[in-house]
């Protein structure tokens, strides 16, 4: 934990606080936990039993929810903020909203971007929120209204923040709670629920002065360098999180972090854009990862990978057992920021002129407070669903499972930069270790030297053997011991090489840290998997109206096979597939494409029928022109 003075560490949260550009239609942005609380009600869900009220509404406060609470295995204690609308208010806030124009538009090709597996799949995904635990559709629309309300009596936005010095880092944690997630209801996405944390980090290092540089006055420590953010987003974790400072390709407002944040499920981008996300559903979790390995081989033979530059590969496909979903991050919306940065140029990334919000003072987690400490319990409704994308999240120290999040405990080791020392220590640390390097060259010198002369002595001895006789047992043995000092020492001369090699990358990256230069090439050598918008689609109306009805339409007439045809039901799936992947590549402008895969397909199933047919035959044809191959080879050889 951070030892810095209280005023200190508000200085610092709020030079490098970032700033956040939401999308047109977004109803839920950053707000104070407390003035949520004030609205909830406490509950405990036994396992088997009801959900028992603990606190009403009205009663609960930060204190009360700090309070420890006593509860058997199993028990999970969550909030709970609004009640859904009756039948009545229902309909008229669906009313109002039929009234005024949406401003959200999802665009084109929203469906079409992918294939007709992965719309099945989706389909199948939408089916099952009838049998999992959801949050009701209602709800989102009664949180909309409570939440407006509770804005016109408070209207300020604010963030919760934390210094953590660790490894010679330090690091400024901004978290950032909204009380409601719609991206299902309201984006078309994958999941509702009450409450959501979002969280991002500022790495900071320590740097020497630079005389010749005029420092910010407003840097309340000008000793301390940004080098790296990390933006919470979905299911990426570790290296892929994070950008170097100086990366060109994420956007900042001076010393601010830019956020582009997700539509509903507030998840943070580097880059403005739509972007392709996927739920990976449990029990598909092994053809899922079969299919990633094949997808990966296949790609890697053929070279179908995209490359966006040196070090950095973003593959092509999607996984057809993953759920596809848009994440639609556009920052064309209300723009919460620094009052520091208004009016800075970067504004020209947005799609149009936003209303811009400043924030509020910002709150501390440190020490941490009684509720972020004692309460493990989820910020939101428990709604029991098995793949836990309904259920609301707990606080920002603890996952839904109340163990303590990495995250929290952990800031280096969430964002992959446990194995990245600070600039300064990283100096220390190449010199270190390629001292040691050298020491341990001497001592391989001196063994290979000491080596290589037992070897010349052991092939005069061996030598000397070759013509008596009688000393042909003990020839045999030294011929096993000097054939095994030759590998021992040929393996100690390989590991000398490679150590002079390393010596001298050593010697060059010490030489680029100590003068803080960074090869443009490799502020991104260690992403993996990068967030990358997904690119514009050109499809036409009629295109992305098939992708709309093609799944239905597909269960439809299946259903009238099942009824109509049940005894040629295998022939006429067949064709009705085979019609709909034809539609479908003919929209997409593949047809030629589909036509050369299923003719190889094809070719490749008559190969698998001629061999199984005709086995015996081939392989003596086989053994034939292997075996006139080479008399034809060797008597070349032999009249040459």
């Amino acid at each position: 934990m951070s030892e810095m003075p209280e005023d200190l560490v508000l200085r610092l949260l709020r030079y490098y606080e970032p700033e956040v550009r939401y999308n047109q239609g977004e109803s839920f942005l950053p707000m104070s936990v407390e003035a949520y609380i004030r609205e909830c009600s406490l509950w405990v869900q036994h396992p088997g039993r009801e959900p028992e009220l603990l606190v009403p509404q009205g009663e609960l406060t930060l204190d009360v929810l700090a309070q420890p609470r006593q509860a058997a295995f199993g028990a999970v204690h969550f909030l709970r903020y609004i009640e859904p609308l009756n039948l009545a208010d229902l309909a008229a806030h669906r009313l109002r909203e039929g009234f005024v124009r949406r401003e959200f538009r999802a665009g084109r090709g929203r469906l079409a971007r992918v294939g007709f597996g992965s719309r099945l799949l989706d389909a199948l995904f939408e089916v099952t929120l009838f049998a999992r635990g959801r949050v009701p559709g209602d709800t989102a629309a009664a949180a909309v209204l409570a939440y407006q309300q509770l804005m016109a009596g408070d209207p300020h936005h604010t963030y919760y923040g934390r210094v953590v010095e660790q490894n010679g880092w330090v690091v400024l944690q901004y978290w950032f709670f909204y009380a409601f997630n719609n991206w299902r209801s309201g984006f078309f996405g994958a999941n509702d629920h009450e409450a959501d944390w979002e969280m991002v980090c500022v790495y900071l290092a320590p740097v020497s002065s630079d005389p010749g540089s005029t420092p910010d006055p407003a840097n309340p420590r000008p000793d301390l360098r940004p080098l790296w953010v990390a933006y919470a987003s979905h299911d990426f974790s570790g290296d892929d999180l994070r950008r170097h400072w100086d990366d060109p390709k994420w956007h900042k407002n001076g010393s601010h972090p830019v956020i582009y944040a997700g539509a509903g499920s507030h998840a943070s981008y580097f880059r403005p854009g739509d972007y392709l996300a996927e739920l990976e559903l449990p029990f598909l979790r092994p053809l899922v990862d079969l299919t990633d390995r094949l997808q990966t081989s296949w790609a890697k033979l053929l070279r179908r990978y995209q490359l966006k530059e040196e070090h950095e590969l973003e593959q092509t496909h999607l996984n057809v057992f993953r759920v596809p979903f848009v994440d639609y991050a556009r920052g064309d919306g209300v723009v919460i920021g620094s009052a520091m940065a208004s009016g800075s140029a970067e504004t020209r990334f947005l799609h149009s002129k936003p209303q811009r919000i400043l924030w509020s003072e910002p709150e501390l987690l440190q020490p941490e407070p009684g509720w972020v400490l004692h309460y493990r319990g989820l910020f939101g409704l428990y709604a029991r669903d098995p793949l836990s994308g309904e259920d609301a999240p707990a606080g920002p120290r603890y996952n839904r499972d109340g163990s303590v999040r990495r995250a929290w405990y952990d800031p280096l080791g969430w964002a992959g930069l446990d194995k990245v020392p600070p600039p300064a220590e990283a100096v220390q640390r190449l010199l270190a270790r390629r001292e040691a390097l050298l020491d341990e060259q001497a001592q391989l010198a001196a063994d290979i030297a000491a080596r290589s002369e037992a070897i010349v002595t052991l092939g005069v001895e061996l030598a000397a053997m070759e013509s008596q006789p009688h000393l042909q047992t003990r020839g045999r043995l030294e011929r096993q011991r000097l054939d095994e000092a030759i590998q021992a020492t040929d393996r100690l001369r390989a590991t000398y090489a490679e150590n002079e090699a390393l010596l001298d990358a050593l010697r060059q990256h010490a030489d680029l840290v100590k003068t803080g230069q960074q090869d443009p090439r490799s502020l991104r050598k260690h992403i993996r998997r990068a967030h990358q918008p997904s690119s514009p689609l050109g499809l036409s109306r009629f295109a992305e109206g098939w992708a709309a009805i093609s799944t239905g339409l597909f269960l439809i007439i299946f259903v009238l096979l099942f009824l109509l045809a049940r005894d040629s039901l295998d022939v006429g799936l067949g064709a009705l597939l085979l019609l709909l992947l034809t539609i479908e590549a003919a929209f997409r402008r593949r047809l030629e494409k589909l036509i050369v895969t299923a003719t190889g397909i094809l070719a490749f199933l008559a190969a698998l029928v001629i061999i199984y047919e005709y086995f015996w035959e081939l392989t003596l044809l086989g053994v034939l022109l292997l075996g006139g191959f080479l008399i034809f080879d060797n008597l070349r050889e032999f009249w040459s």
